[in-house]
């Protein structure tokens, strides 16, 4: 019967945990349609590290994380759109991974406005109770 009470309260534990989750990734989100710079690197780790759709091939801290913010919104259209759907989250005791579709036009290249549908996985670690980002991968399917 112990083991039975176990497997509920840790499922009980993953259900929060993937509730937490799930409101930091749409504050991370509200927070890039909104250009707010702390919202967006809040719950980010320093050592965190990204690859994403545009160049550079992948950026590593806090600081180059920024950058590619500041090269994302000079090109972007208002209102940005930055949406999430489809999300699945997969909880562990520690570590947790966020599959998704993204949808993101705000940005312009040739003066017409540019959409793109993208993928989001990111991996996150549990910290003092709370969930912070390490790792975030951005891309696209390949074309020929």
């Amino acid at each position: 019967m112990q083991d039975q009470t176990k497997i509920v309260n840790e499922s009980a534990n993953q259900r929060t945990d993937e509730v937490a989750i799930r409101e930091l990734m749409e504050r991370w989100a509200k927070a890039v349609r909104a250009k707010d710079f702390e919202g967006i690197l809040a719950n980010h780790s320093s050592d965190m590290h990204m690859f994403d759709v545009p160049p550079p091939f992948q950026s590593r801290g806090l600081d180059e994380y920024r950058q590619t913010w500041n090269t994302f919104f000079e090109c972007a259209r208002e209102p940005v759109k930055f949406e999430i759907s489809d999300m699945n989250v997969t909880v562990g005791t520690d570590l947790a991974v966020v599959a998704a579709s993204m949808r993101c036009d705000g940005g312009e290249t040739t003066g017409e406005k540019v959409e793109l549908a993208f993928r989001l996985t990111v991996g996150l670690r549990k910290v003092n109770n709370g969930w912070i980002i390490f790792h975030e991968h951005h891309s696209v399917p390949a074309t020929d």
